[in-house]
């Protein structure tokens, strides 16, 4: 499987698309600039296949109609954020854009608990990963030795847990159980700048120092 990092948005978002030998595509976190995400797409000559999220945050969420209806694929999210992609005050948008909002249309698929997923050729396991957002979920697949953290874990960072549902502590609890326990040569994936590793962030994370 290949994956390649399209930061998107003035947060830099980081968006990744993951395909394999089939040519089959999986688009994470679309969160702005949708003819980036189709410009590499046609580039790749990829077939896209499905939309997973993180998470609901508005940098998240940005691009996610405009790449569904396009490619006309289902979206992923966690039921826990079901609400999200439709309410601007949920997703943050409303206070965070400055008068803009970001609305998308209800996912197609409920993430309800932690479960094995085949989609077209990609296996991969949800991890339940709150404290960033109540429905924050990582991916893991494990035959590549990749993890998916959205805003969970980055490098030499943790995601923020002052927005609405956050729990620095509940975020911490999520990183030591589900993705410290992973493989250290596991490369991690975040939402937000470099990719890193396990081992790196156990090594040298300061957020999780003497947890």
């Amino acid at each position: 499987m290949n994956w390649f990092p399209l930061p998107l948005g003035p947060l830099q978002t980081n968006c990744y698309i993951l395909s394999n030998e089939d040519g089959n595509g999986l688009i994470i976190d679309p969160g702005e600039e949708p003819d980036k995400v189709i410009q590499y797409i046609s580039k790749k000559k990829l077939k896209p296949k499905a939309i997973l999220l993180t998470h609901a945050h508005f940098d998240h969420i940005g691009a996610v109609d405009s790449i569904r209806e396009k490619y006309s694929i289902p979206v992923y999210v966690h039921k826990k954020e079901k609400d999200w992609l439709v309410d601007p005050a949920l997703n943050g948008s409303q206070f965070f854009l400055h008068g803009q909002v970001i609305r998308a249309k209800e996912a197609d698929y409920l993430i309800s608990s932690e479960e094995n997923m085949v989609l077209d050729g990609f296996s991969f396991k949800v991890f339940e990963t709150p404290g960033h957002s109540p429905g924050s979920i990582s991916f893991y697949f494990e035959q590549d030795g990749i993890v998916v953290s959205g805003d969970a874990l980055f490098q030499a960072s943790i995601g923020r847990t002052d927005l609405p549902g956050g729990s620095h502590d509940l975020l911490l609890r999520s990183i030591h159980d589900k993705l410290l326990v992973l493989p250290e040569e596991t490369i991690v994936l975040p939402g937000h700048g470099p990719a890193t590793t396990i081992g790196q962030e156990m090594d040298s994370n300061p957020f999780l120092n003497g947890f």
